[in-house]
């Protein structure tokens, strides 16, 4: 069974910066679309960014200027780093990752909590 461990969420005032992090099966690491979702208290889960195998990536309208995803293939690694964090983005966030249908693969989640 594939497990993706993330680690790296926690309590930050606003304005502040946390990286979260989630290790993959180097086996297919290098080959999964690696993407960051969050679930906030009565809203449903969206997709925050993704980082596709080639390198390319992509955001949310909301956190384009302020969130990075990256990738470390030799790590097996994906990183989300946040700056100039708000409340509204206080969320369970979710690692996925991503080969096919059938090979779509997630983190325990991990919570983030930005305070006022």
């Amino acid at each position: 069974q594939v497990q993706l461990v993330e680690s790296g969420g926690g309590l930050v005032q606003a304005g502040g910066s946390l990286r979260l992090s989630c290790a993959a099966p180097s086996s297919i690491f290098s080959i999964m679309s690696m993407k960051w979702y969050r679930q906030a208290p009565g809203k449903q889960r969206e997709l925050v960014a993704a980082i596709f195998s080639g390198g390319t990536t992509s955001y949310l309208e909301s956190v384009k200027d302020r969130f990075t995803i990256s990738r470390d293939n030799a790590k097996s690694t994906v990183y989300l780093q946040m700056n100039s964090l708000k409340p509204e983005d206080t969320a369970v966030y979710y690692c996925n990752g991503y080969i096919r249908p059938g090979r779509d693969y997630w983190g325990q989640g991990t919570q983030v909590t930005v305070s006022s």
